[in-house]
């Protein structure tokens, strides 16, 4: 055999020619063994770890529901409406693939929260995965652009008013801000060129930039490795003969059977959301959005979904200066991005949080809790909010229930710039030398 030529596969019984056929002209073996069979995971995953491959499911079936939906959606500001009700009512399961969607978008922000909760839970942001992390909220990234673009197709009452307040807001950006405002639109007001842009990047420009970054996340996790509970670095402690990790298993089959019982687990709860509450009582779709868009109606509360409630509580908690709502704009951008120097800020010993300290857990906590309180107050208005005032002492002229949403985003804030003296100086328990059951 040449020297070039790669050796026959083996125990492929009677696809043997055909696998060795096309692993002479494709390494699809060695991707098989790579990420596989001989990717050798910490032996201790818990239930944290369903999510990863929870999200890639959820991505597959957002890609698949999505083209069965163009195939009778038409991008027309004065046909967009009509044809989400067309495939509502009229296409065979056109209701079923329109809810999957639907549901799927929501679920999509949950899988990833919970993925997100796990990285800071054991520290997988800490070296040597600061890139993977980064690749992950470059993820996170694309998903809201990704979401926030088809939020507007549906061409119903709350998608054109929150694509209409959104896209104002990076009118508020000094100097620059009429300019892209006006070039994210692509018009001076929200009309069909909007709608032919955003459906472009929905649908074609952002599913490739997510398809792009998820298999740079994977390469990333498999040439660093694999985070565990204990956040021990598995590849310390290896073989001497087969340089295999100790505490290492092969990912196929032994996770690969794991994560199909989190799949089927998972499919139970979407199904269920499907069949019986698609709306979800107005946080996945809102009632709003089955009433055609008005631009000379502007519905009594305009508010995003669910997912950038937390953002959008912030915008609303930041006061305005000189009449701009730009110090807004600005806290709720970083808010997201500071995420990106969370491997930098942190400068414990340990990774996980099973040896962390008092302090980072307090801080872990709070910040937790002002998130999803933050995320509350972002989806209620302001009639809610004055009712959840009411009787309570008035502070500044605003009900109480703001300056909680103010204290909550100082908290948020604090978290992460706090974080390097906390860390630090925290009573940490010293970690194991091999993973614990």
């Amino acid at each position: 055999m040449a020297a070039t030529e790669k050796s026959p596969v083996t125990g492929a019984g009677p696809f043997n020619g055909i696998l060795t056929w096309v692993d002479q002209r494709f390494p699809l073996v060695s991707l098989w063994k790579d990420h596989l069979s001989e990717y050798y995971a910490p032996k201790n995953f818990n239930f944290w770890y369903y999510f990863g491959s929870l999200a890639m499911l959820v991505l597959v079936i957002q890609i698949v529901s999505g083209i069965f939906l163009t195939m009778n959606y038409k991008p027309d500001a004065r046909e967009a409406f009509a044809s989400v009700e067309y495939i509502m009512r009229d296409v065979p399961a056109g209701w079923l693939i329109r809810y999957i969607h639907s549901t799927g978008a929501s679920m999509f922000f949950i899988v990833v929260y919970l993925h997100m909760v796990r990285g800071l839970l054991y520290g997988s942001y800490r070296r040597p995965r600061e890139l993977l992390w980064i690749f992950g909220m470059l993820i996170y990234l694309s998903l809201m652009a990704e979401a926030f673009f088809g939020y507007l197709l549906p061409w119903g009452q709350m998608s054109y008013w929150g694509a209409q307040v959104i896209i104002n807001l990076f009118g508020t950006v000094p100097f620059i801000g009429e300019a892209l405002a006006v070039w994210i639109r692509g018009d001076y007001n929200i009309s069909d060129v909007t709608l032919n842009r955003f459906f472009a990047l929905h649908v074609i420009a952002l599913p490739l930039v997510l398809l792009g970054l998820v298999a740079a996340h994977i390469m990333a996790l498999h040439e660093v490795g694999s985070n565990n509970p204990d956040g021990v670095e598995i590849k310390k402690h290896v073989d001497p003969v087969s340089r295999r990790p100790l505490d290492g298993i092969p990912f196929h089959p032994y996770y690969t059977v794991k994560d199909l019982m989190g799949v089927a687990v998972f499919l139970i709860v979407f199904s269920a959301i499907l069949f019986f509450s698609p709306e979800m009582n107005g946080y996945f779709l809102e009632a709003n959005n089955f009433i055609p868009a008005n631009p000379l109606k502007t519905p009594t509360h305009i508010a995003p979904v669910w997912y950038f409630t937390p953002y959008y509580a912030m915008l609303r908690a930041v006061p305005p200066l000189f009449s701009s709502q730009f110090p807004g704009v600005a806290v709720m951008g970083a808010a997201v991005l500071i995420f990106f120097a969370l491997p930098w800020l942190d400068r414990g010993r340990v990774k996980s949080i099973r040896y962390r300290g008092p302090r980072w857990k307090v801080a872990f906590a709070l910040f937790v809790v002002s998130f999803l309180f933050l995320g509350y107050l972002g989806v209620e208005d302001t009639t809610v909010l004055g009712q959840f005032g009411k009787g309570l002492p008035v502070v500044g002229g605003d009900y109480v229930a703001l300056w909680v949403a103010r204290v909550l985003t100082i908290v948020y804030f604090l978290f992460f710039a706090l974080m390097p003296w906390y860390t630090a100086n925290d009573k940490e328990k010293p970690e194991p030398e091999r993973v614990t059951w």
